[in-house]
């Protein structure tokens, strides 16, 4: 691997080959936990250099922050909120061939664990991209509170540098900049361990305009893990949902994966 590296998000080449042995490759196991959906997918979409960084909250300071109809999901009594730095590639419709400066882009999430009907899933606060029409797009079809951001992240002497400052016009600022790097060997995530349950999450929720909660399936194979290190430098992320990060963060690190993704359904 090279020494330093830039990632713009506009790497045609990679993402292509990324497409291609990942779809070639797998067929593949999982750890989903209902069946998929019967129809086909709508999307595709590669992460890489993903961290996973968790702190605790007293239940009731993030659940007062969910609507009606969906419930917080906790472990150990406690609730979890993710801040989740990566890349996209491959960033494309079923059968639609990636392009360049649209399909590959950093992207940096907010995000805690909820429940609907039995299906544990995912809930988005924000995500920050340097993509416009991928912005655009997610928060008119696919109802997710995505937010225009200039945004880098670079590797250097094996350490992933990320910077974030959300830019979205009547939407709160916020800043994040750290370093992290993976740490010891690669593994999957064993049932009921935390680690589990953090990741295998297989849909998200969301809320249109109407206030109905919706679901969006998505699936994969099981998560690469690596342990990993995070130094920060500054993070206003969760100033807006009036949270304060205390102590250290779990973290977790996965190199690359590839998702496919269903369009939203009412739960």
């Amino acid at each position: 691997m090279l020494a330093a590296l830039h990632f713009c998000g506009h790497d045609h080449e990679e993402q292509v080959r990324f497409g291609h042995a990942v779809m070639t490759m797998i067929a593949h196991q999982t750890d989903r936990q209902w069946p998929l959906p019967g129809r086909s997918h709508a999307m595709r979409m590669g992460w890489h250099d993903l961290l996973f960084a968790h702190w605790t909250f007293a239940p009731e300071s993030v659940a007062r922050l969910l609507p009606e109809g969906i419930q917080l999901d906790t472990y150990d009594g406690r609730a979890w909120l993710g801040v989740v730095p990566f890349r996209m590639t491959d960033v494309a419709p079923r059968f639609v061939p990636a392009m360049p400066w649209v399909s590959a882009f950093p992207e940096l999430n907010v995000r805690t664990y909820v429940t609907c009907d039995g299906k544990p899933g995912v809930w988005f606060f924000s995500l920050d991209a340097t993509n416009p029409l991928a912005v655009r797009v997610a928060r008119k079809f696919f109802h997710l509170p995505y937010m225009d951001a200039r945004q880098s992240i670079r590797l250097a002497d094996d350490w992933y540098h990320y910077k974030s400052q959300r830019t979205h016009r009547n939407e709160p600022a916020a800043i994040f900049e750290a370093k992290y790097r993976p740490t010891g060997d690669i593994f999957n995530a064993q049932p009921d361990t935390l680690e589990y349950w953090l990741t295998a999450r297989y849909c998200l929720y969301v809320a249109n305009a109407r206030g109905q909660i919706m679901r969006g399936e998505i699936d994969h194979p099981p998560w690469q893990l690596q342990r990993a290190e995070l130094q920060i430098t500054s993070n206003t992320l969760l100033d807006s949902l009036a949270l304060k990060p205390d102590g250290e963060p779990h973290l977790l690190f996965s190199k690359a994966i590839h998702v496919k993704a269903w369009t939203n359904e009412l739960a």
